[in-house]
């Protein structure tokens, strides 16, 4: 198929490079290079000057574009080219092959996030007629859906090869909302090695079971306490840090005491909340409690928690650059939290001001025969002129 060929209908070229971008199985487990190599075609055809940086395995890699002058202080158009897997869930139809009905267009990743993508790149056009002040950067990059680290190479080269953007936009799906703060998430492993034993004599070994249901059991507690402390701001739902278990293995035999049991859980803590607060409540109590109670009668039998995912949330930074510039584009005087957990703690980390605004709604992400509705396009096109005159 062609790529964006009528460059005056930006509608009808984003839905041909939304069905181009939807066509590649981006799914985190896999490479996204062929994709990159696309738009990097796409690119060069428009004479876009870009920057790919692959990750260390160089299986994947970010692109990262400018329209308008290489100066700082300009914007970054953020978004991931990564899509959740699709294998168990019940599509009514080629989840890689842009469908359209009743106003929307469906395909995995039509709402997160290549819709905007897709966006970003049919708009390159006019961003180039526009005269811009400061530039327009685009920055596609990966596995925002398991770790949110996808950018880090590139916020890395902020100011040193790469000019530093005076704002960022991540456009995860808000229905065109600025969304100025989210909760932070980090994922453990937890992990109990106990001694086995026949199940007569438990003062033999050491049940890994018994222990990491009294660590489960514990965690639940710390999460009441949580809940009844609550949010401050009151803008969060829930309006709370939360602790969720989400898998838990272990055992051999119902006669055995339990040599290994893990489980996998998670904490997604409100911004103005330290984001380790519950993993070192969980080391305070396997140092104080469970460890002792656990080696009784086997000496060698240990705790030990792996963190896998670490992502920053999102604080909100009143009258920042990036608020202000949202909120005028979007044509609104106020703001939202959302529930989930995206790139812009990344950057905001690196002390770059940054919102969330995307087109589509979350409530659409993840889902099987997920979609976007045209009118959500249009309204993230009107939002990229705006953005184009106020560049200009």
């Amino acid at each position: 198929m062609s790529i964006a060929r009528d460059n005056s209908d930006s509608l009808a070229a984003t839905l041909d490079l939304l069905d181009l971008l939807i066509g590649f199985d981006t799914e985190s487990s896999k490479s996204n290079l062929a994709l990159v190599a696309a738009v990097e075609t796409y690119f060069q055809r428009l004479g876009v000057d870009y920057v790919k940086i692959p990750n260390s395995e160089g299986d994947k890699a970010a692109l990262f574009a400018t329209v308008g002058p290489k100066i700082d202080g300009g914007v970054v158009l953020s978004g991931h080219t990564d899509v959740v897997p699709v294998e168990g869930q019940a599509w009514t139809g080629d989840p890689f092959k842009l469908r359209h009905a009743d106003g929307k267009v469906f395909g995995r990743g039509a709402c997160d996030m290549k819709g905007f993508d897709a966006i970003c790149l049919a708009m390159i056009p006019e961003f180039q007629k526009a005269r811009l002040s400061r530039p327009i950067h685009i920055l596609l990059s990966y596995d925002e859906e398991t770790t949110c680290r996808g950018p880090l190479d590139t916020i890395a080269r902020f100011g040193g090869g790469l000019p530093r953007p005076g704002a960022v936009l991540v456009g995860e799906p808000t229905l065109m909302q600025v969304a100025d703060a989210h909760k932070a998430i980090a994922t453990y492993r937890t992990t109990v090695h106990g001694h086995e034993a026949h199940s007569s004599k438990p003062h033999l070994g050491a049940n890994a079971i018994q222990t990491a249901c009294d660590l489960v059991t514990e965690l639940y507690r710390f999460a009441a306490q949580l809940e009844a402390a609550g949010d401050p701001s009151g803008r969060f739902d829930p309006p709370f840090s939360t602790i969720q278990v989400g898998t838990i293995h272990g055992g051999t035999a119902r006669n055995i005491l339990a040599k290994q049991c893990a489980f996998h859980w998670e904490f997604r803590s409100l911004p103005d909340v330290p984001p380790t607060l519950a993993l070192d409540h969980l080391e305070h109590y396997v140092e104080t409690v469970a460890t002792p109670q656990l080696t009784r009668f086997a000496k060698n039998a240990f705790i030990e928690t792996v963190t896998e995912v670490e992502v920053p949330g999102l604080r909100p930074e009143s009258g920042s650059s990036a608020e202000s510039l949202a909120l005028k584009l979007a044509q609104s005087n106020r703001t939202i939290t959302v529930p989930f957990a995206t790139e812009a703690g990344q950057f905001q980390s690196a002390e770059v001001p940054t919102i969330v605004c995307g087109p589509g709604s979350i409530n659409q992400a993840h889902q099987p025969d997920e979609y976007i509705e045209i009118a959500q396009i249009e309204a993230g096109l009107a939002f990229m002129r705006r953005l184009a005159a106020e560049l200009s």
